[in-house]
């Protein structure tokens, strides 16, 4: 999870789950649903990613965040005690609940096993008064959080998902979202591996059945309304080889019962890693070349990437692939470092299967007049 980031950054340029997809996507019961290898940062496959589906206590996930981030820039503490309002005691009875009373104040830490474990919506109310005051107030950091990261295509409207046509979201922005939780906050992503919490003498326990199915299952949160049907975001770390560990997020909205969705991420998880592998092929800074350059202060200038390059592929095609580079010359000082001076595409029985821009990895600055006017001399005549 710490190269997610470096991953995406990289930029695969030509590989999409279309593209690289030589095994047939599974048959998944639900209107939409996506594959997330969160170790590559990649999309392995999805049906409807950008389709606009109500979160139901999907929406719990970004309250999670906007708290840890709280708790992280000390605006609380886990021990902090809270007093309930009415307002969050009130919230929807025939709702999902983890039972806060006004009478009672209760700690930070219990709200967040509140409303990840048991998915209390009062908890959720609990915890946005907290943050910012008033759930106003915190519903407009969770849109801003939305946008920062790049959830396009979301809008919350309230802090626990309960019906509202103002709050929706995709499979694709809520991939993104559960891959930062799992990376930004690994310390507090554990409590959603948590089977069972009891506060106020009632026990529950986690809505997520692959806990108890999957060991390498930890996470994250399921949902459900009528109009939506049964929704659920799921996370596993499986070996990976040489590489460490494999990470997969599934996401998928619109099943028809909570037995169908447990099955149907586990089918999801279970697909995504029999049939690819996650692969390291280049290291942070690695030189792939030292091409000439011209009118520089160096007559060489090392090239490759500036974070690890991972990919995933499908099982078989990581033995296959070749490199082939394309560079842009002449290459002409000045250069950035991080400037893009080329393509490095992985060729698969003549085809391309993918593209990464290929950076300088040192600053080369102009030479003097007169080594720039003997370069300029010495490029006319090639």
């Amino acid at each position: 999870m710490k190269k997610l980031i470096a991953a995406v950054a990289a930029s695969v340029l030509l590989m999409s789950a279309a593209s690289a997809q030589t095994v047939p996507a599974p048959q998944i019961a639900a209107r939409s649903w996506l594959l997330l290898d969160a170790t590559s940062g990649q999309i392995i496959a999805s049906q409807d990613p950008d389709a606009r589906i109500e979160p139901a206590s999907l929406t719990k996930v970004m309250t999670a965040y906007v708290t840890f981030q709280a708790i992280r820039d000390k605006k609380l503490t886990l021990d902090q005690m809270v007093t309930v309002s009415v307002r969050a005691w009130k919230v929807d009875g025939s709702s999902s609940k983890m039972f806060i009373d006004p009478a009672t104040p209760v700690k930070v830490n219990d709200l967040l096993y509140g409303l990840m474990v048991q998915s209390g919506n009062d908890a959720a109310v609990a915890l946005a008064e907290a943050v910012a005051g008033d759930e106003g107030t915190f519903v407009t950091l969770m849109n801003r959080e939305a946008q920062r990261l790049g959830m396009k295509n979301t809008k919350f409207a309230n802090p626990h998902g309960l019906p509202s046509p103002d709050n929706y979201s995709t499979a694709r922005d809520l991939s993104m979202l559960a891959a930062h939780v799992i990376k930004d906050f690994p310390e507090f992503y554990k409590i959603d591996s948590v089977k069972e919490f009891t506060y106020n003498k009632i026990k529950q326990q986690n809505r997520n059945r692959l806990l108890w199915l999957d060991p390498t299952v930890d996470g994250m949160k399921t949902g459900h309304t009528e109009a939506s049907g049964y929704s659920m975001i799921a996370s596993a770390h499986r070996p990976n080889g040489p590489a460490g560990e494999r990470r997969l997020i599934s996401v998928l909205s619109g099943a028809t019962s909570d037995s169908l969705r447990t099955a149907e991420s586990q089918k999801l998880l279970n697909w995504g890693y029999q049939n690819f592998d996650t692969v390291r092929l280049y290291a942070k800074g690695q030189a792939i070349a030292t091409p000439e350059i011209w009118k520089g202060s160096s007559s060489t200038v090392k090239i490759g990437f500036l974070n690890d390059v991972l990919v995933t592929v499908p099982k078989g095609v990581a033995q296959k692939m070749k490199p082939v580079l394309e560079r842009k010359d002449p290459l002409v000082a000045p250069v950035a470092r991080g400037a893009q001076v080329g393509t490095l595409k992985m060729v698969v029985d003549g085809k391309p299967l993918l593209a990464l821009p290929v950076v300088a990895l040192d600053e080369v600055q102009e030479a003097s007049i007169f080594g720039r006017a003997w370069d300029s001399m010495r490029l006319w005549m090639k």
